[in-house]
């Protein structure tokens, strides 16, 4: 049975988001950003808004038809990253949680490993609503630009946020790219790439 995957519109945006806090809300890298649990209750929802608007203004959001799913995406060009990426940390600190400088250093840490040099997709961030993980729901969603980056010989890059879900990736043709994105006292990020294939 396929999963029904359409693009997300504006109207699907409390969906995105409500989608984004609830499966990242155990997630390694956002116990770090918000370690106290009851704070991040409360608080994570607007990191998650952040990014979730950011991608609808720059990228493509699919939706799994049911609203149980969704992927985040951004097409990256080949040229070199803009110099104001230190701007953007501070400026999505300010918007989220002024007096949190993790949320700055994540942002940060993420935009200077990421790979410059050739055009790819990134996959920013990937959600399944915590009843529904392991139907397939999100490598029904990965499946769906890989197969045009496959198309396109366009490769693709995320950063994994536990070793745990590496596997999921490693499945659908990443390989880890031999250094890991290790936030100050806290977990290890894994960004990982994947060549297109014939």
């Amino acid at each position: 049975m396929g999963v029904a995957i359409r693009a997300a519109g504006e109207g699907d945006r409390e969906l995105v988001v409500r989608l984004l806090d609830e499966a990242f809300q155990d997630d390694p890298v956002s116990g770090w950003v918000f370690p106290d649990a009851e704070y991040r209750r409360t608080t994570h929802h607007r990191l998650m808004a952040a990014f979730t608007d950011a991608v609808f203004a720059d990228g493509r959001i699919d939706l799994a038809e049911d609203g149980a799913a969704c992927a985040l995406w951004l097409s990256v060009p080949a040229e070199a990253h803009p110099a104001d990426g230190e701007d953007e940390a501070v400026g999505l600190r300010e918007l989220v949680d002024p007096d949190n400088e993790r949320v700055e250093t994540i942002a940060r840490l993420m935009s200077e490993s990421h790979p410059a040099g050739r055009a790819h997709e990134y996959l920013w961030m990937i959600a399944v609503a915590p009843g529904r993980q392991g139907e397939g729901l999100g490598a029904a969603l990965i499946r769906h630009v890989l197969d045009r980056c496959d198309r396109e010989g366009l490769p693709a890059y995320l950063e994994a946020s536990s070793e745990r879900s590496t596997k999921l990736y490693e499945r659908l043709g990443y390989t880890f790219t031999d250094h890991t994105l290790d936030l100050p006292d806290g977990p290890s990020m894994y960004p990982m790439w994947r060549e297109p294939r014939s």
